[in-house]
């Protein structure tokens, strides 16, 4: 029987204390973008001196992540998100990194191949 409900799924210690948080700064750093790249836009314009100049960027950026890294809503979702991932490889065996839709080598490996024929065929056909 497969459990689904994230109440159902028993978390090793790792996936709780390391991978969850994990994920958790991941989606905070795409929610708090704008902050991210207002800060990474100040350090590149002042160079060395960017601890002084961009304490400002700096503070609204760990505003932002901190307010995402503690809100227990946003624990729970990351939690589903992570067991969906952690039961979706236990069924395809595919990381979910892995998981684009992409042919196979061996499609288009053969279609090159088949190209190549077909190429190779019309010359001959037009020597001949």
């Amino acid at each position: 029987m497969e459990a689904t409900n994230t109440e159902e799924v028993p978390l090793r210690h790792v996936e709780k204390d390391v991978l969850i948080p994990k994920m958790m700064r991941e989606k905070a750093k795409e929610r708090c973008a704008e902050r991210v790249e207002a800060f990474n836009s100040c350090c590149k314009e002042s160079g060395f001196f960017m601890a002084f100049k961009c304490r400002e960027e700096n503070s609204a950026l760990k505003e932002c992540l901190t307010q995402h890294y503690q809100d227990p809503a946003f624990f729970e979702e990351c939690k589903r998100l992570y067991i969906q991932e952690k039961l979706e490889f236990q069924q395809t065996g595919i990381p979910a990194k892995n998981r684009t839709q992409k042919l196979p080598t061996s499609i288009q490996n053969n279609n090159r191949v088949v190209d190549f024929r077909s190429k190779l065929v019309h010359a001959v056909e037009a020597k001949g």
